[in-house]
């Protein structure tokens, strides 16, 4: 009887899970199955562009995944229950097949995260958001029908805020673009990455309110927390991400903002049979130091949940591997950019790359993620076949497993 292995969600993390899972473990062993809501791979880190106009090669699951014996299920997860080991979908547009079970042995929970209001008055009804493909369209068709002159605000100073104003000043500088951000202009960059940044915002003519918390959102303007109004056509929310809610709603052990508190191999603490990735993980870093939510913590937290299944059902080794950063890649619109390298806890130094030469980089980079996700079995490996008995071994936990302490991650992030 095959081992049944559920993967929940297809970004960067769930794609890149479900794909080395099928290069790792024998066909005639596993049943690998991919649901997603959505028919192709959504490149997250580039919905700025898309809200500008840009168009993104599409790259559609069914073609991606051919040959490589995962199972691509269209439909939307609706529950999990981790007591029972099932899974609940319907089909993704909401019609047609009634509500269906699907059973599992090992579950990747991936479902991510989306865009956080905070609770801001006006900002769900009024505020644009680009943590989604559909939330990037619609901003899209909304700045396009702006006339010359109209001010846009983003509202949030971290990496997704400063792409997003960039790339719409850039696009449309016939625009009056601003952006607000709780502290200063890039405070926690090195003084070169801070230098350049406000070389690139003063050449794009986008004003900065440093220090300014918005606390509420109304058609044609924002209001900060000092009372003073600012002209605002179109909002654009950037603030930070909350993650999907179903897991909270289990008996999983999850963090107060819904997150998996899981070990350093990213299994759930209190349901082995279980591994979270991505956004939807309590994972940390050096120093015990929660990971940030974005693509670069996301990616290597795939690679070490699926080297873990395949070593607890083959009797392998289990994968060790640091999750540490390296740098953060910024897009300052198609033709600058900024490199920041930072400490393997993510602190700035001195070093930073910028200019044309870091937007390339950049993109090198968006480019490499994207393709390791398209690609999933190209790289040749030898697959194992499961050792034993496979349920218990992938259940049981290890009383050597290192675990973290819970503790909430923040929200702010980006690629």
């Amino acid at each position: 009887m095959q081992h049944r292995i559920i993967v929940l969600g297809a970004g960067y993390t769930g794609a890149i899970a479900a794909g080395r899972l099928a290069r790792r473990l024998r066909r005639e062993d596993v049943a690998v199955t991919l649901v997603n809501a959505e028919p192709d791979f959504v490149e997250r880190v580039r919905m700025h562009q898309l809200a500008v106009g840009q168009e993104l090669a599409p790259r559609p699951f069914r073609e991606m995944f051919a040959g490589t014996g995962v199972d691509v299920r269209l439909a939307r997860v609706t529950g999990v229950d981790v007591d029972r080991r099932t899974v609940t979908v319907t089909d993704a547009d909401g019609a047609g097949r009634a509500t269906e079970e699907l059973e599992y042995d090992t579950l990747v929970y991936a479902l991510g995260s989306a865009w956080n209001d905070q609770g801001v008055p006006g900002a769900a009804e009024h505020a644009h958001q680009i943590a989604s493909r559909p939330g990037a369209l619609r901003l899209r068709e909304r700045l396009a029908a702006l006339d010359a002159g109209q001010p846009v605000v983003v509202v949030g100073g971290g990496l997704t805020g400063l792409e997003a104003a960039t790339e719409i000043a850039e696009a449309r500088p016939d625009l009056d673009v601003a952006l607000a951000a709780r502290g200063g202009l890039g405070d926690w960059l090195s003084p070169k990455g801070r230098r350049h940044l406000r070389k690139v915002f003063d050449g794009l003519g986008i004003t900065v309110h440093e220090h300014t918390a918005v606390t509420a959102v109304a058609p044609g303007h924002v209001t900060t927390a000092d009372g003073t109004t600012v002209p605002a056509a179109v909002t654009v929310w950037t603030t930070g991400f909350a993650v999907h809610p179903i897991a909270k709603a289990t008996t999983l052990e999850t963090t107060d903002s819904g997150q998996i508190v899981v070990d350093r191999t990213m299994r759930s603490l209190s349901h082995p049979e279980v591994y979270a990735i991505g956004d939807a993980a309590m994972a940390t870093g050096p120093g015990d130091k929660p990971l940030r939510m974005s693509c670069a913590s996301g990616v290597p937290t795939a690679w070490q949940a699926a080297d873990a299944i395949t070593a607890r059902l083959t009797g392998g080794k289990l994968p060790n591997v640091p999750l540490r950063y390296f740098n953060q890649c910024i897009s300052l619109g198609r033709r600058d950019g900024l490199i920041q390298y930072v400490t393997a806890d993510d602190r700035a130094v001195r070093a930073a790359l910028t200019g044309r030469l870091a937007a390339g980089y950049k993109e090198l980079v968006c480019k490499g993620a994207a393709w390791g996700v398209a690609n999933p079995i190209l790289l040749p490996t030898r697959r194992r076949g499961i050792v034993g008995d496979a349920t218990r071994r992938a259940t049981t936990p290890k009383p050597t497993d290192p675990t973290p302490k819970p503790t909430d991650a923040p929200a702010e992030a980006s690629a």
